[in-house]
């Protein structure tokens, strides 16, 4: 009795260490999201292991835990301070009488009341993911106790004492609030003076008495958590905040992309359609120092194949026809709005001089719009936009049968779901004829 007495104590003072470690860690670590309070209920059989007075029995000898009769009765409510530790308060009614044929009628009522100590097992020893709806619990506490014999001589007779208890409680999730348990308890009384069957020894003669206890039942977990305490899915908020780093890392290299290969990222590029191989500053804008329109890599790349004035004046030089009909003059425009953007209405500068140095040119000026919004106000909107770009000629001088305005509408050659991409095809382009 002194070494299980030695060992429940030591038990006790490791759980209180370790819920005090588990705690402060708690703390920190986990995220505070698990339902903390449950009711129990449990009915079973109970056992008066010892002491009996000779010719009394509490079941068959030769069997081991005798008829299966419904003896037990136990209710309490647990509050979990942290995910593993916890602590219950429950009540429990027993009615112990002799289960065998070979032992003398007698009949005790034993009403029990314990503070006890919970560990959820399964967080514990870290196997709750391999367990699913299953866990298990370990519990142990004091208690304090009334034993009344309900025949013989002391009848009615009262005694309170006071001990020890420990078990485990395997469970199974049935809902998300609700769980079904068995439970193992071992009661162990260090001042008792009743034997089970009614008989009481000299008060000077403390009694070492052992119960055992065997039941079914459910426990109900309540809080604002939508599933029970007990298997609440706790995530580690060091976890939490490296997973966060690593999509701040994503979106950093995302940003980093570089779609024009001009050397400046994406997401500080001004113009990331910028001509493969021409010279680009800072932001991304293609050098154009005499605002014609034209980048000066290009323009010199030009100027050495055809005189300024053969490619003005000379309609038919295909390769001015071509940078124009291929869309690397264009002009820009912010999200559902109508007028070119400030940085790039140099593509409007470079068609305006087109024309006026090709009297007999004419130019489609095309308006383009993304996907975003429904297919009817997109094409509007393109077509808005060419007007825009068309009027601006207008007012510079070039004659109105000289333009034609073409409305091309939603543009679905880049992903709708990359704002970057979308930039590329809010624009106006031209087709020279």
């Amino acid at each position: 009795m002194k070494k299980l007495i030695l060992l429940i104590s030591f038990s006790v003072l490791t759980f209180s260490q370790s819920f005090a470690q588990d705690k402060d860690t708690l703390k920190t670590d986990l995220n505070d999201e698990y339902n903390k309070w449950s009711f129990e209920f449990n009915l079973g059989q109970s056992k008066g292991i010892k002491p009996y007075s000779v010719g009394y029995f509490g079941s068959d000898p030769n069997k081991s835990f005798g008829s299966v009769t419904l003896n037990h009765y136990s209710g309490g409510v647990r509050y979990m301070f942290s995910p593993k530790f916890g602590l219950k308060a429950d009540l429990a009614f027993d009615r112990l009488e002799n289960l065998s044929d070979e032992s003398l009628d007698f009949e005790m009522q034993h009403i029990r009341f314990g503070i006890q100590g919970v560990v959820n097992g399964a967080r514990l020893f870290d196997i709750q993911e391999a367990l699913g709806r299953f866990s298990l619990l370990f519990h142990g506490g004091i208690q304090v106790a009334q034993m009344t014999p309900q025949m013989g001589i002391n009848k009615d007779r009262d005694e309170w004492n006071g001990g020890i208890m420990i078990g485990f409680t395997p469970e199974f999730r049935i809902t998300k609030h609700l769980a079904m348990n068995a439970d193992f308890t071992m009661n162990s009384y260090v001042r008792q003076h009743f034997n089970w069957d009614g008989a009481y020894s000299d008060p000077n003669n403390n009694l070492a008495g052992s119960l055992y206890t065997i039941s079914l039942g459910a426990s109900f977990s309540f809080g604002a958590e939508k599933i029970h305490g007990d298997w609440a899915v706790l995530r580690d908020k060091q976890q939490e905040e490296i997973e966060a780093l690593e999509k701040r890392v994503g979106e950093i290299e995302n940003n980093m992309g570089d779609t024009d290969q001009d050397g400046v990222p994406d997401y500080l590029d001004v113009e990331p359609n910028s001509i493969a191989g021409i010279a680009v500053d800072t932001k991304g804008r293609m050098v154009d120092l005499n605002k014609n329109g034209v980048p000066d890599e290009m323009e010199r790349y030009l100027n050495s194949t055809y005189t300024t004035n053969q490619m003005l004046v000379n309609s038919e030089k295909e390769t001015v026809k071509k940078l124009i009909n291929e869309g690397y003059v264009a002009t820009y425009f912010d999200f559902n709005k109508t007028k070119p953007t400030n940085v790039s209405t140099e593509g409007i500068d470079f068609i305006l001089t087109y024309l006026r140095n090709n009297p007999t040119a004419t130019v489609d000026i095309i308006g383009h719009a993304d996907e975003i919004g429904k297919n009817p106000y997109n094409d509007k909107l393109a077509a808005t936009r060419a007007n825009s770009v068309k009027e601006i000629l207008l007012k510079a001088g070039i004659t109105e049968d000289r333009l034609n305005v073409v409305s091309d509408g939603e543009d679905t050659s880049v992903d709708k779901d990359s704002a970057g991409a979308r930039r590329l095809v809010r624009r106006v382009t031209f087709k020279v004829k």
